[in-house]
């Protein structure tokens, strides 16, 4: 009988904020970076997880991991990713655990991080990447992963029962056009804050000749740069190229209100966490005052309980999930049905390493087998960090193209955890020593 035998975390992180990669109006100096985690059996078996970060605090959430791992080690790895739904309620809703959510913040992400763990050692038994190991899942095994705790009044089991029922029709064509032509994407690239005009003009026409159908800049620094560096964008994309606005959780209700509707005459597609995701009424009142911009959120929601709310109160126009915020797989299944119950587009987040690599996976599955629509629907691609990982993404002519190796995605290379390993990596010690 194979065991847990270990579970071993990795504080991982990378100087972005060198550059300013990934800088926005609230994150202004991020080093992206992992707490990645490595699941052992004792016969041999891994699987990996990670949780990103913006740097400081990347140990708080290996900590978090090592004493959630506790719970998994010398159990039956049988028990576990043959019955998914009943290992992520071991972690998140352990008797004594829970106490420091619960189901939210350090300790849910690190739930997710160990979760997803488990996961990829199921998908490397079956030799499937997660999305076609997913849609492949039988729809009472789908159903059996989720937590439907506390959002019984908006998906019972039935529904989600309903929802992946009728997302069996067609399901085998669109897997297949998956794997010919991909999932559409948007960039991000062009648009962190803290690049000069110039550079984000270049990387704005770069990624229009690239094949991306919408860019994102991030905004909220000051309303004349916002006004100026959109005029810059929407001059480099043209008229016909989506631009959304990010402001990162920056904007009280009525600030968030009045400064978006200055900036109107650059037909911004999506204004994307106008202000704190816990405010749920505040993002409703913001959705009515502004539109026709929609409004987008979910990178900082932490749970399908927030999911849920805001998508009763009318609050979303578009959900952004992420791969490591919540309870990893199980959790993001149930957000993926909320939003269908919902008929509400998910264009999951992806800004961050290693995001793209996990994220793309829930995407694919929700076109194979649950709505089986792209109308709306892309993911955020950001150029930097693939290298690190066993399996990069490949965005080719603005697509995602579908993942082909087994597991989830989150494996990295040796080389690169042991080179920026925090602090005694060969990375930071060389940035140290200048």
């Amino acid at each position: 009988m194979s065991r847990i035998a270990s579970v071993h975390t990795t504080d991982v992180r990378f100087p972005t904020s060198l550059d300013l990669s990934g800088s926005d109006a609230v994150n202004v100096d991020p080093d992206y970076s992992a707490a990645y985690v490595e699941i052992a059996t004792d016969d041999g078996e891994r699987g990996y997880g990670l949780v990103f970060t913006c740097g400081r605090g990347n140990e708080l959430i290996t900590a978090a991991m090592d004493s959630y791992g506790e719970l998994l080690v010398g159990r039956d790895t049988d028990e576990l990713v043959n019955n998914l739904g009943d290992a992520s309620s071991r972690l998140v809703h352990d008797s004594q655990m829970r106490w420091l959510g619960p189901e939210k913040g350090v300790s849910h992400m690190a739930c997710g991080g160990l979760i997803n763990a488990l996961w990829d050692v199921r998908a490397r038994r079956e030799n499937k990447p997660l999305w076609l190991l997913l849609s492949d899942m039988p729809v009472a095994e789908l159903v059996s992963a989720v937590d439907f705790t506390h959002i019984g009044n908006a998906l019972t089991p039935q529904d989600a029962t309903d929802i992946l029922q009728r997302g069996q029709e067609g399901k085998q064509e669109r897997i297949a056009e998956l794997q010919q032509n991909g999932y559409p994407a948007y960039t991000t690239t062009p648009g962190w804050l803290g690049y000069s005009d110039e550079k984000l003009v270049r990387l704005a026409k770069e990624a229009v000749a690239d094949g991306f159908g919408m860019i994102k800049l991030k905004v909220a620094g000051s309303i004349e740069d916002d006004r100026r560096r959109l005029s810059l964008a929407r001059e480099a994309v043209g008229p016909d190229v989506r631009i959304a606005i990010d402001a990162n959780q920056r904007w009280e209700e009525q600030e968030a209100i009045d400064w978006v509707n200055q900036l109107q005459d650059f037909n911004p597609y999506w204004i994307e966490e106008p202000t704190s995701t816990d405010d749920i009424l505040a993002h409703a009142a913001i959705r009515k005052a502004v539109h026709p911009i929609k409004v987008a959120t979910g990178e900082a929601v932490q749970s399908r309980i927030i999911f849920k709310q805001l998508l009763q109160a009318g609050a979303i126009d578009i959900m952004q999930i992420d791969s490591t915020r919540v309870a990893g797989v199980n959790e993001n299944i149930a957000n993926l049905l909320l939003a269908a119950r919902f008929n509400t587009p998910v264009c999951p987040h992806a800004g961050g390493v290693g995001l793209c690599e996990l994220v793309q996976h829930f995407s694919f599955f929700d076109y194979a087998a649950i709505t089986g629509s792209m109308e709306d629907r892309v993911i955020e691609f950001v150029d930097h960090l693939h290298e690190h990982f066993a399996e990069p993404v490949v965005v080719t002519g603005g697509r995602y193209q579908a993942p082909k190796l087994a597991g989830v995605g989150a494996e990295m290379l040796n080389d690169s955890t042991a080179r920026w390993t925090f602090p005694t990596g060969a990375g930071w010690q060389e940035l140290n020593a200048r």
